[in-house]
């Protein structure tokens, strides 16, 4: 592991290494954080407002990009697109998004915002000392990478979201279809306190994890994958923080200032996701100037799970104008 290098409290400037060492964590990271055989490294980045623990691979002067998992994932949602990833050449960057896992935790519900959620990768970008990335994100994480590719998009080279459409498209979804207000209950039951937590929780995460492997191929969220999520949801803090991120959406009711992607958009669509009409897909490609549709027949919403290499070579084909076959 690398030494910490600086403090957060330290008032450092924007030309000082915010890459730290895993030391400069809250929490200790358990021996086993990164699976036998993902290529890898913990490393604490200090974005500005919070310090988030990464997962970083492949070569370091390798273009970046920048992975963001959903709810109620962590890093780990991605564990199985890094390595053909980070031998594509990328620099892979997968943070532990604010209020999860082993990243810091902050205590109000105005903390996670979605503006300050892409601000947190800008940061990061930051912290690699670069001028932009390649952005993908699985359901929230997709959420902040609309955001990103909206209000950021100097700072976003290319964008890849799955299963989440742009924030207009699902706003207007919301608005007028009782069968998307249906899929989307859950978001009103987490704005209740205290009992979403208290619920999930119950008996060792039983209807957290049945929510998982319900929803999912079956198969799809093994023993291994259940003892580490409920390990990152058992946290202190961390599910009220992660259920935070739907309170603030809804009491914040964000508009982005522009309907428009410039970025160069690859929208990725399990189609038996039961949380999100297929329909929003499309709508969502029509809101980028440079959009296209991947459509994924038999994946469910849980699809970087599930086709973790198809998604990682749709990734990588996006991200790198260079055909296939030509990369080394």
């Amino acid at each position: 592991m690398h030494d910490a290098s600086g403090d957060a409290s330290s008032g450092r400037g924007p030309g000082d290494d915010r890459r730290l060492g895993v030391e400069a964590l809250d929490e200790r990271v358990p021996p086993d954080e990164i699976p036998e055989g993902v290529p890898g490294e913990s490393r604490a980045i200090d974005v500005g407002d919070v310090r988030l623990h990464v997962v970083e691979a492949g070569p370091e002067d390798g273009k970046l990009l920048v992975l963001l998992h959903g709810f109620p994932e962590f890093w780990y949602g991605w564990h199985e697109a890094i390595a053909p990833l980070a031998n594509a050449g990328y620099r892979v960057v997968v943070p532990d998004q604010r209020g999860y896992n082993l990243s810091e935790k902050p205590p109000a519900v105005s903390d996670y915002r979605i503006d300050a959620l892409a601000r947190d990768v800008v940061g990061l970008i930051d912290a690699y000392d670069r001028e932009s990335a390649a952005v993908a994100g699985h359901d929230w994480g997709a959420a902040v990478g609309w955001w990103l590719a909206l209000h950021h998009a100097d700072r976003v080279s290319e964008f890849v979201a799955i299963n989440v459409p742009h924030p207009t498209v699902f706003e207007r979804a919301l608005r007028g279809s009782w069968d998307q207000r249906l899929k989307s209950w859950y978001v009103l039951a987490f704005q209740l306190p205290k009992l979403p937590e208290a619920v999930a929780s119950a008996g060792n995460w039983r209807l957290a994890v049945r929510g998982l492997r319900e929803s999912s191929d079956p198969g799809t969220f093994g023993d291994e994958d259940v003892r580490r999520y409920r390990r990152a949801w058992n946290r202190e803090g961390a599910f009220e923080a992660m259920v935070n991120w739907y309170r603030a959406i809804v009491r914040d009711r964000p508009t982005p200032t522009t309907e428009t992607v410039e970025v160069p958009t690859l929208v990725i669509w399990g189609a038996k996701d039961r949380f999100l009409a297929r329909r929003l897909a499309g709508e969502s490609v029509e809101r980028c100037v440079d959009g296209r549709l991947l459509t994924l027949d038999t994946a469910t919403h849980w699809v970087v799970h599930e086709e973790p290499h198809r998604v990682a070579e749709a990734i990588a084909d996006h991200a790198d104008p260079l055909p296939p076959g030509a990369r080394e």
